[in-house]
């Protein structure tokens, strides 16, 4: 569903993207992980058509970016980053602009905003104006308006970002809904745990290259099962182990303490870049 191929983006002197490629498959939820300026949402912008790419190629449900940009939109639903639906129209009011943004039928619209409301939780709030909604509510509506036209492809730009903890997850809960329902789902953040809790596969962008890219368990799993965490000097040391007893056994030898944990993405990153995502 969406294939990139070499892609590459240049802003005067700042080169965002450095010859990015990758392909994510039908019903797939893909991961794209990395630190704020990493080229996130750059990568999204091509993909929308929002941004021009200043080389490579990117299509979407097989049609190319900049040359059947129309054609690649109608497979495809976006979830910006900030928050731009209009506060003062209803919950019901923008779905319906929406719809007709996609040239659907009014009582296609009327049907699909039914569906979606009940979907994502929010049939109750249908005639509530948006400036009134919490920011999870308004989040799960720009899911809803993203999926209006049915597309094939989701794209969600920190979809998360700023929320608390249980609005996360019920956020979260909704993304697997969408996947199992097959839609495929490209998402960008920079929570290392939502990342692992969602994705089929992720890949790490790091100044605009992928320094690593599979499945968020067997990228631990080449690491290791453990880790242990060692203070020296102002600085922490992580060594990785097989398994918990020979972590322990080597944290014991520490002489300034040491914490035992099982092995996350985080440690992954780390190991590449050197850096800690968020």
């Amino acid at each position: 569903m969406i294939e990139i191929l070499d892609l590459k983006k240049r802003y005067k002197t700042v080169e965002a993207l450095k010859g990015v490629s990758l392909s994510v498959s039908a019903g797939e939820l893909f991961a794209y992980l990395g630190p704020n300026g990493a080229g996130k949402t750059t990568t999204i912008r091509i993909l929308t058509g929002l941004t021009r790419p200043s080389g490579g190629r990117a299509l979407v449900g097989g049609h190319d970016v900049e040359k059947e940009p129309l054609m690649a939109k109608r497979h495809q639903g976006l979830v910006p980053q900030h928050i731009n639906l209009d506060a003062e129209l209803t919950v019901e009011e923008n779905l319906l602009i929406h719809g007709r943004l996609h040239r659907m039928r009014t009582d296609d619209i009327r049907h699909r905003i039914d569906e979606l409301l009940g979907y994502v939780g929010l049939d109750e709030k249908r005639t509530s104006p948006v400036k009134r909604l919490s920011g999870g509510m308004k989040r799960r509506l720009m899911i809803a308006r993203a999926l209006l036209h049915r597309p094939g492809v989701l794209f969600l730009d920190e979809p998360t970002v700023g929320l608390d903890p249980a609005i996360r997850r019920r956020i979260w809960t909704l993304i697997k809904k969408i996947q199992q329902d097959g839609v495929t789902v490209f998402l960008t953040t920079h929570y290392i745990e939502e990342a692992e809790f969602l994705a089929d596969r992720v890949a790490f962008v790091d100044e605009g290259r992928i320094v690593a890219l599979d499945a968020p368990r067997r990228l631990m799993d080449a690491l290791g099962q453990w880790a242990v965490d060692t203070y020296r000097e102002n600085e922490m040391d992580t060594r990785y182990f097989p398994d918990r007893e020979s972590a322990r056994l080597y944290g014991e030898e520490q002489p300034n303490g040491y914490t035992l944990r099982r092995v996350n993405l985080e440690d992954v990153f780390l190991t590449y870049t050197g850096k800690k995502v968020a």
